[in-house]
């Protein structure tokens, strides 16, 4: 699948080889791709660039990976970070994601499985760059701000939409309410949780799933959705 225009992508790394490999690979796939060859030169970059996901190596001369993510994050950039490495450390992966980084891969890696750890981060945090997003029955217009369900359109409130498509997109993990509100409503949101409840049952009827078998209930800990 070709990615959608207008996605942005800044690949770090000190080896001239990897970079080119991996700019013609992704320039390929429709990302708008630059390069940098060290930490210095990432800051500068994601300041002008200002990308969407950045590809970062943790070992390079100066400023290292770790340093670029806590610029990155300390800026309060809405960017997701990717981090690759030659070593297979879980010191180092711990302390990547510790930080502020979204994913780590280890080298060496196929370009397929970099491909769709892009395009995860991409529909987590950036779900409208990928256009229509297709998940078992459902089909996510990020452009439209439009879900449909089984090819049925449904008709959703702006809030109602967000939490849909932020439980699909996360299909099979279980959601608490606190996340739930963080995610939709937002961290300053200072009413009940029990708005999700209400929230969660208009969906369900709006659904069809009177059974609660698309979005389940685990008692204590929160919702899932099951692509059925």
């Amino acid at each position: 699948m070709k990615a959608a225009q207008g996605v942005r992508l800044l690949l770090v790394d000190d080896e001239p080889h990897i970079l080119q490999f991996l700019e013609l690979g992704l320039m390929n796939e429709g990302f708008e791709v630059q390069t940098a060859p060290d930490g210095a030169g990432a800051i500068a970059a994601a300041a002008e660039f200002k990308p969407h996901v950045v590809i970062l190596d943790v070992m390079m001369p100066g400023m290292d990976g770790f340093e670029v993510v806590r610029y990155l994050r300390s800026e309060e950039a809405e960017v997701a970070v990717i981090m690759l490495t030659a070593k297979d450390e879980v010191d180092d992966r711990v302390k990547g994601l510790s930080i502020g980084a979204d994913d780590y891969m280890v080298k060496p890696f196929s370009f397929d499985e970099l491909l769709a750890r892009i395009q995860a981060r991409l529909r987590n945090q950036f779900p409208g760059l990928l256009g229509e997003v297709r998940c078992g029955p459902f089909r996510i217009d990020g452009r439209r701000k439009e879900i449909r369900h089984k090819e049925e359109v449904l008709e959703l409130s702006p809030t109602e939409y967000e939490l849909l498509q932020y439980l699909v997109i996360n299909h099979g993990l279980v959601l608490s309410k606190p996340m739930i509100l963080d995610k939709v409503w937002g961290y300053d949101f200072g009413g009940e949780e029990n708005i999700v409840e209400v929230y969660i049952r208009s969906l369900r009827e709006k659904l069809g799933d009177k059974d609660h078998r698309i979005i389940r209930t685990l008692r204590g800990a929160g919702y899932r959705v099951d692509l059925v």
